[in-house]
Parts: structure tokens; sequence; C-alpha cells
């Protein structure tokens, strides 16, 4: 066997043209040599092989060529019906075909009528664009040697010492062959994806590489349900490249394909696969249920001008859309817990039979971490609204933002159709400005976010979470008390097991899940030790609340 013993000779019914090896069964060549697959056996054989003998072939991937010779995508897959003992060829780096000074003479081995066991062709390639982006433009290096003809098809490109730049795919111009055209290797890995595991340019790296694609056959083969076309635009960022067609990438191969050929940021390629590499890594999601339709018994509580020490409290329930109020109080701080809770009792009878209660309690931002979820339910019963009911807060200022309602109504038409939306994480330790993290969490359209400290830790970190606006965030009412610390970061922890336990959840179910959390921390033998001890929720959906309460009076007590 020969070091070139991989190329090989095809025919389909009354098609002759030539293809080579790129691994231990699959062979590469023109789609139109095997046009007529569909009723005619494939057959390969290696010339240079010859004890192999011909071997049954199946196509098993196509580049949707059309039928026209100008069509683009004229590539095909074949696939041996068993493995062959040959070293498959080895590819130069993309664009090699013109490197140098003169450019190197290409060669290719084809099988043109009367010569079965092959012949050569010497050709050069002209320089410039490729045509319509699609083909690299041969002419002949000689005027009397071998010319490109019928069975030259499929043939590999090669540089003299037989690293392959491209594939022979048309003969162009006059009849005697002198002016031909190939699929430059990195036009073909548009085409079969898989084939950019074996090309890399001089400056990509081929680790980076090899772990996309190996990325990208583990998600075929796992069936992964993801959508290319978004992993594409996360990969390449704000500023990078707009998708390359109106209907986007056929295909996650195709997007990885295109990531690694036509996007000048090399780090795209690392970004691609990091993602990709966390969809296949995620626990499974849960079977979607039907969202709750939330009816929510609404406590409004607001500073009363009557004294410092003065609250006024107003508490309404939402029966088929419209806002019932059950009463409105101005009290002294120690005295709104037990009205409350007498009034949110009151509220239950405003609901329709089998409705799903939500408790929201909307509170000015400098009380948004109130313990509101500890709160007992009543006299006689010592059980935290918080584990009895979901429960959350929500921002009083945006609760009363004609602007900032609009756009979160806009966001939660978007979650509606989220399996789970992706938390989106604020460390301690960030070291981020509250600018910088505004630009994050629009540019990533951020839905959830978890702060690993509470409101008071950093001010301006939350107030860009509630203007941005985030729909949805979770913070550790204790948790670090400011943000860049020594030793163990409880804030971490807290984000690291919500992360878990989050992901895959619809964001509608949030309240029910983060009442099971509380739940399950008040019935540690620990539970001042368990990281979910004083979750603090922040849901805050404007549909649910179509009516909101005329602003908060003080009313004689």
């Amino acid at each position: 066997m020969t070091e070139f013993a991989w190329h090989a000779r095809i025919v389909c019914g009354n098609e002759v043209g030539a293809g080579f090896l790129v691994s231990a069964r699959r062979v590469l060549t023109c789609a139109h040599v095997v046009r007529a697959s569909a009723t005619s056996e494939v057959t390969v054989s290696f010339p240079n092989s010859r004890n192999l003998g011909p071997l049954p072939a199946t196509v098993a991937a196509l580049g949707g060529w059309a039928g026209d010779a100008a069509d683009p995508g004229d590539l095909a897959v074949l696939e041996l019906d068993r493995d062959v003992p040959l070293e498959p060829a080895r590819f130069a780096p993309p664009g090699a075909e013109l490197a140098g000074e003169p450019a190197p003479t290409l060669v290719a081995y084809g099988f043109p009528k009367g010569y079965d066991e092959g012949m050569l062709a010497q050709y050069h390639a002209v320089p410039g664009a490729l045509v319509r982006d699609e083909w690299r433009q041969l002419e002949a290096a000689t005027a009397h040697g071998q010319a490109l003809a019928p069975g030259f098809s499929g043939a590999a490109v090669t540089l003299a010492d037989g690293r392959v730049v491209g594939m022979v795919s048309t003969v162009v111009g006059a009849r005697d062959g002198r002016v031909g055209r190939m699929l430059p290797t990195q036009v073909m890995a548009r085409y079969w994806p898989e084939l950019g595991a074996l090309l890399a340019a001089p400056d990509q790296d081929r680790d980076a590489l090899r772990r996309l694609h190996a990325l990208v056959r583990r998600a075929v083969a796992e069936g992964l349900d993801c959508d290319p076309d978004r992993l594409f635009l996360d990969a390449v960022g704000p500023f990078g490249p707009e998708l390359p067609t109106r209907e986007g990438f056929a295909s996650l191969g195709a997007a990885a394909g295109y990531v690694q050929w036509e996007v000048a940021d090399g780090k795209a390629v690392t970004r691609f696969a990091d993602r990709l590499e966390e969809l296949l890594d995620a626990p499974p999601v849960r079977p979607a249920a039907a969202a709750p339709v939330w009816s929510p018994i609404v406590v409004e509580m607001d500073r009363s001008g009557a004294g410092t020490d003065q609250v006024t409290v107003e508490v309404s329930a939402y029966r088929d859309g419209q806002r019932r109020r059950v009463g409105s109080r101005r009290l002294p701080r120690a005295a709104v817990r037990a009205y409350v809770q007498r009034s949110i009792d009151e509220a239950f009878t405003q609901l329709a039979p089998g409705a799903e209660e939500l408790i929201t309690f909307v509170l000015p931002r400098g009380w948004l971490n109130e313990p509101v979820a500890s709160w007992e339910c009543g006299a006689d019963d010592p059980t935290p609204l918080g584990c009895a009911y979901p429960l959350v807060v929500v921002d009083r200022s945006r609760h009363r933002s004609g602007r900032l309602r609009h756009q979160l109504a806009k966001r939660w038409q978007k979650l509606d159709a989220c399996p789970g939306a992706r938390l989106h994480r604020v460390d301690c330790d960030t070291g981020e400005r509250p600018q910088s993290l505004r630009k994050r969490l629009r540019d990533d359209d951020a839905d959830l976010t978890g702060y690993a400290f509470p409101p008071t830790g950093a001010p301006p970190h939350f107030e860009v979470g509630l203007n941005t606006p985030v729909a949805i965030l979770l913070w550790p009412r204790t948790g670090c008390a400011e943000p860049g610390h020594d030793g163990p970061c409880p804030g971490a922890t807290f984000l690291d097991e919500l992360t878990d336990r989050l992901t895959g959840v619809p964001p509608a179910e949030l309240p029910r899940e983060v009442m099971d959390l509380r739940e399950t921390a008040e019935a540690d033998e620990h539970p001042d030790r368990h990281w979910a001890r004083d979750v603090q929720l922040l849901w805050d959906d404007p549909r649910c609340f179509p009516e909101p309460a005329a602003l908060l009076h003080s009313p004689v007590a």
C-alpha cells in the first residue's frame, strides 16, 4: 500500500468519478457523481490498494446540491460497508493552494474514460475571490498534460506532498478542460461540518476545534434539542456578524462550521463550545406543566406621612382579573403584622373556588428585604407564610410604572414559552460596576438573576436589576453582607445550590418552587444552616395585576 492509497474511484450507474477516504469508512465525492444512487448501486475501489476490490457504499450525507452545475453544495459523503485498513487523506490549512511565490502546482487524481487505474492532472489555483463564494477557479499548469475531464469529479486536489486543499467539482470554459473549479476544504466543511475537525487554519487552536466538533457529534448522537441560530448569536456576541441567511442555519453542525470559518473572532469557537457543553450537561428539563393561573392576594405597604413609625397597608384579592379591596389602614409598624395576618385570611374569601393563591407583598424599594415570608400565618398558626403559600415580593415603584410594566409584560410573553430560564449570577466578588452589570443583563436578555448578597449589600447593583428590568430576582436575605470579603462565601454557595435547583423550572412555577425550598429548609435538622433558609423571591408578572390599586393614601384608622 502507498501513502496515497486513499484516492478512490467511484461508480454509480453510468457515472464514474473520483473521491478520497477521510476516515476508516467515509469517502468524500461530488453529489452529482452519485445522483443515481436511489436506483443504482454505488461502488468504491482504491486503485492503489487493488487487493481490497470494489466495496459497496451508501450515501450518508449530501450538501444540498439541487441538480444544476451552477448550484452550490455539490458534495456527498459515502459510507463503506466496512472499515478499510488505509490511512485517510491529510489536509493542508485552508488557503494553502495560494500560499508561496510562485503559487504551488496542484495535482488531481481522476479516472477519465479508458483509464480505470487513474490519471494525474496539474493545475494552479487562481488567486482572488471565490466564485460566488463557493468555488476556487483552477487553470491548467501546462498546455499539454492531462486535462480535467469526466471522471475527475470528486477528485482530491492536493499539494505536491499529498495534503488536500479541495475537491474537483466542475469543468468550465473551453472544451479542452483547461479551466475547472474546485470546492476549497473550508467550503466543503460548510456542507459536512464533521470535516471541520480535520481542518485548522494556522492561527486556529486545534484542541479547541477538536473539542467543538466532538461536542457537535455528541449533541447529534444524543438528539439535543437546541437552537443553532441562538448558539451562533451567543458565540459571536452583540457586535459580531448576523445570521448569514434569513432562514438561519439548517443544522447545529452548519452553525459550528460557520463559526469556525467565517467568524474572525478566534474566541467565538470556544464560546460556542462552552454554551453547547452547558446544554449537554444540564439536568433534564422537567416535563412542561400547564402554567398556573395565579390569583394574587396583594399586600401593599408604604410609609405614611403621618409619622416615621406609621405605615399604610392595603390588602386586595384578585378574582377574574378584577381587584377586590379587603381593607386599608394606617398603623404603627408594630401592628402591621397582625393586621396583615387577619386581612390575608379574609382575602381568601374573595378568591374563586380552586384558585391558585399567590401572596404578593408590594413593598417600597428599601423594604424589599423584609422577612415577610417568615411571618406566621396567624396567632393560632405559627407556620411561616412562605411555607404555607407561594409568596413573592414586588418592587412598589416599578409595580406602578407604566413604562416598566409594559417592558415586563413583553418579557413574560417570551417567558411563557421558556421551559426554564437560565440564572444570571451576581457574585459578591464580581467587582463589576453597576453600568457593566446593566449591559451584561441586557446583552444576555436576562430574565432571572440571582444575587449573592441582600439589597443592602450593594444597592446600586439591585437598582440595575430592578430598572433593567429583570422579571425575577432572588437573593439570600442574610447572605454576604457586602460584595468582596475574605473567607468562605455563603452567597456563592447560595447561587450554586440555586442554579442546580432551578434549572429546568418554568418561570411561572418559581413561586411554588421557592415555597417548596422554604419548607425544605424549615424541616431541616439544622434550619439555620440550610442554604435556602432565608431565600427572597421578587417575581413580577404585571399580567397578574391587570388593575393596580390606586395610590395609597392614609386612611382614617
